[in-house]
């Protein structure tokens, strides 16, 4: 029978990187390696008997992974009526009974559960995500650095501001990418296991002996140590929400970060902005009718994809309670947790994405050198009103500089395009006042503010240093 790998949310996306993993059919697969890593343990503290134990060979362990989730399915609705009961009973019949009577012994469902959901997705992150981010900083750093001294307008609230440049607009994203990245890394490195029974207080483990067998090192520590991982300082049916909350949370912020480059891009795609250009393929279409179109598909997806992330991160806000040692609710609610890493991978992998000739989405992205000094332009004369007030008022101007640039200056300027400081010398030729503020500016203020391209202040330097982080941070990581 073909296996179902189809991951946890819309169809539509399915990132191949994580079917393996998060797959339908592969979804008890983490469970089963800690029901192993268990009966390993109990032999290992001398529960099992070594005849028993013998009878798990490779063959068996080999017959257990091969359980999918849809045989599970299939027992739980026709006998169970209970998951892990379903997963118990298949295991069992593809063992000897010497060696079958001692699976799931000593743990709760949860045990197996919550442990390989915390097992999932940190494989997901260290074998997809991790890889993938690391793709796309590497990309944005070389974007960063190649734009680092091409003037853009800087723009608040849709209006234009001061001017910066391209490559300080990427590293203001670039930088909140790598930050979030290294917040779900650390998250990732904080995942925890449990293997502490039906309520959290090793109530079986205690009274059967297992604990006082293991000379020192407890039966929980000896079985999440075979999966890699440590327990939780105390437990209850289920683990603490916390760290895989905060490591989905990461995640989410992660996803945003990429949403805002995607926001950015599309805005600056618009026809009367025209800065960026999203790679159009020789076949591709852009409207159904509007045979002219170029759409900013990639950078619209970007966008969207966050906002379902950020929904479904809501689901993780709905299980941080549960009721005393624990309760059902969450249940059906975590099967859906996966959908955030699915979504961001998805996001990384549209930025990732080669074309034909194997070229990155995010190195065909073209930047409009001339249409982003056009578009400064239109405010050049006008940009500058900030230097010049607060050098008027360091030249000793009494009264409000800004509301004397603001109600006199610019209004003219908008009219006739002058620079702001050639109408100051003007209006300083019938006023004595404004004629001795003119003189008090330093001659090398005045050349500025002739040449408004230049106020771009640290622009280029902090593009160029956040580049440099984010290598570090990126060989860090990856090392």
């Amino acid at each position: 029978m073909e296996e179902n790998l189809y991951l946890p949310g819309n169809p539509r996306y399915q990132p191949k990187e994580l079917k393996s993993i998060f797959g339908y059919d592969n979804l008890y697969r983490k469970a089963i390696e800690v029901e192993i890593a268990t009966l390993k343990t109990l032999h290992e503290i001398e529960v099992i008997p070594t005849a028993d134990f013998k009878l798990l060979t490779d063959e068996v362990k080999k017959s257990l992974r091969q359980i999918t989730t849809t045989m599970v399915d299939k027992v739980e609705r026709e006998t169970t009526h209970h998951d892990v009961r379903a997963l118990v009973q298949i295991m069992q019949s593809r063992m000897e009974k010497g060696i079958a009577r001692w699976v799931h012994i000593p743990l709760t469902s949860y045990d197996p559960l919550d442990t390989a959901r915390s097992l999932q997705f940190l494989e997901a992150y260290e074998q997809a995500t991790k890889i993938s981010t690391a793709a796309v900083v590497g990309l944005m750093s070389k974007l960063v650095r190649e734009n680092s001294q091409k003037l853009q307008v800087g723009r608040t609230h849709g209006q234009h501001a001061l001017p910066i440049t391209v490559g300080f607009w990427l590293a203001t994203i670039l930088s909140r990418i790598v930050y979030n990245w290294e917040m779900m890394d650390a998250a990732s490195k904080a995942l925890k296991g449990k293997i502490s029974g039906a309520v959290g207080a090793y109530n079986a483990q205690l009274a059967l002996g297992f604990i006082s067998r293991t000379d020192g090192e407890g039966f929980e520590e000896l079985v999440l140590k075979k999966l890699g991982l440590e327990p939780a300082p105390i437990s209850t049916q289920i683990l603490p929400p916390e760290p895989l909350a905060y490591f989905l949370f990461s995640a989410t912020c992660l996803s945003a970060s990429l949403a805002q480059f995607g926001r950015d891009c599309r805005h600056l795609m618009r026809s009367e902005i025209a800065e960026i250009t999203e790679s159009f393929e020789s076949t591709q279409v852009g409207s159904s009718t509007m045979a002219h179109k170029r759409n900013p598909i990639t950078f619209e997806n970007l966008e969207g994809t966050y906002l379902k992330t950020k929904s479904e991160f809501g689901k993780v806000l709905d299980t941080m309670i549960s009721e005393h040692q624990r309760d059902l609710v969450g249940s059906s609610i975590m099967r859906d947790f996966p959908i955030i890493i699915v979504n961001l991978q998805q996001q990384l992998n549209a930025l990732t994405k080669t074309n034909k000739a194997g070229i990155p989405f995010l190195s065909r992205i073209k930047v409009d050198a001339e249409r982003c000094q056009k578009n400064f332009e239109q405010s050049a004369e006008l940009i500058l009103a900030e230097p010049l007030y607060i050098a008027l008022q360091m030249s000793g101007y009494e009264g409000d500089a800004h509301e004397l640039v603001n109600r006199r200056l610019v209004p003219i300027c908008q009219k006739t395009k002058k620079p702001l400081i050639t109408i100051l010398e003007e209006l300083g030729q019938e006023d004595e006042g404004l004629k001795q503020l003119y003189e008090s500016i330093p001659l090398g203020l005045k050349d500025m503010f002739l040449h408004p391209g230049d106020y771009t202040g640290q622009a280029s330097l902090k593009a160029i240093q956040i580049a440099n982080h984010a290598d570090e941070v990126r060989e860090q990581i990856m090392n």
